[in-house]
């Protein structure tokens, strides 16, 4: 099963809308074909995040709280020591740290928070790459 580190703002598009390519990432993580890889803090920025009053307009509460609870079972949780900085979204080192850290593939929305100079090496994708690069659609 293949492992990955999920940006928040591509669980929030899957949840929205199951058309497009977040969803088909959360069609692969429901049917077990890829895993989510996180630490406290990512569970932590998905449940802060998903519990904004705005998004009760596209998931219900009991919605969102069965996708955070298959979210936290599901997951290959982890403790990430790496720490990196100067990124444009300090908030979004967590994501690129475990990522390093476990070596797995970090899927974004948002490439231009997470510039090449600093990836260290870890392969950052849109959710549209991350499906032709390993899930073949």
């Amino acid at each position: 099963m293949k492992q990955i580190v999920l940006d928040t703002n591509v669980l929030v598009s899957g949840l929205i809308s199951s058309k497009g390519a977040p969803g088909r990432i959360l069609d692969a993580l429901r049917i077990g074909v890829i895993q989510l890889a996180l630490d406290d803090r990512i569970f932590s920025e998905y449940r802060d995040v998903l519990h904004r009053p705005h998004f009760a307009d596209y998931f219900t509460e009991w919605e969102r709280d069965r996708v955070l609870e298959y979210i936290y079972h599901e997951s290959l949780f982890s403790v990430c020591p790496i720490h990196i900085s100067n990124l444009p979204d300090p908030n979004d080192a967590c994501f690129l740290e475990l990522a390093h850290f476990i070596q797995v593939p970090l899927v974004t929305g948002n490439l231009k928070h997470f510039p090449k100079n600093q990836r260290r090496n870890v392969t950052v994708l849109l959710p549209a790459e991350f499906l032709d690069v390993y899930l073949q659609s």
